[in-house]
């Protein structure tokens, strides 16, 4: 009889240290009796790997130390009461909006993802727009126009153009000599650009050029076939345009369908 009762109670234990285990192995921890599921931990996971971090015992421990912090913070905030203040319902209610619509909109791109011959052909258009010449100029801005016909006769008698540069309304360039580094010429305005892409290489401009920020005495130091990155440095940069414009046709589908009274 006591050993029927001693294997009963060993049978119990197991029993129990069996389901403990089991407990353990779908929860990552309970804090306060409050169990953490281990799901919460992996879908964390996913979502870091997605960003490029790899699965590892290191980044789960991350993710463990987080997970707990974030419990033991959340059940102390319901112990306080905050969910209920109007300003926290209101952030709650905006973040779960930005939620939805951002998984929709990624919804949408992923129905049919960019592919690599539309990367290829916005990468050749860009080219087409930017153009086939880059030129390097240095100019030197004044106020008035009296100022720039000065600078101009100044250079004409011999003085240097970097010198004179260092009194330039643009100081971003004006303690470099006035150099304004290798640029497209619809990088500037107009009348700048105007007047750059018509001189030769070392001449300046004979007569100031004037624009919204002032008068521009203009040298074009040189000129090259533009220069670009490889398709493979920027193809992330294209699919994350391209990404971006067809959510943005999306919205502007829906908004143009929608009833707005």
């Amino acid at each position: 009889m006591e050993r029927n009762r001693l294997m009963q109670r060993s049978a119990a234990f197991a029993a129990l240290a069996l389901a403990s285990s089991i407990a353990i192995a779908q929860n990552v921890a309970v804090i306060n009796n409050k169990p953490i599921p281990k799901a919460r931990e992996d879908a964390w996971v996913k979502e870091l790997t997605k960003q490029g971090q790899a699965d590892s015992p290191e980044l789960r421990k991350q993710v463990k130390d987080r997970l707990i912090q974030n419990e033991i913070l959340l059940q102390e905030a319901q112990r306080r009461g905050v969910a209920e203040r109007a300003d926290v319902k209101f952030m709650l209610d905006v973040q779960r909006q930005n939620t939805l619509i951002q998984a929709l909109l990624r919804d949408e791109v992923e129905k049919a993802p960019v592919t690599d011959a539309q990367i290829k052909a916005a990468y050749e258009q860009q080219k087409t727009k930017v153009g086939g010449k880059e030129y390097r100029a240095r100019h030197i801005l004044v106020e008035k126009e009296d100022e720039a016909k000065t600078i101009t006769e100044q250079l004409k008698k011999g003085a240097k153009f970097e010198e004179l540069a260092k009194g330039s309304k643009d100081t971003g360039s004006a303690k470099n000599g006035g150099d304004l580094d290798w640029a497209a010429p619809d990088s500037y305005v107009k009348p700048f650009s105007d007047a750059l892409t018509k001189l030769t290489k070392g001449q300046v401009t004979d007569a100031p050029v004037q624009t919204q920020f002032g008068w521009h005495v203009i040298r074009l130091d040189d000129v090259r076939d533009t220069q670009f990155p490889p398709l493979e440095q920027v193809t992330p940069q294209i699919r994350e345009g391209l990404q971006q414009q067809r959510a943005q046709a999306f919205v502007e589908g829906l908004r143009k369908n929608a009833k707005i009274q």
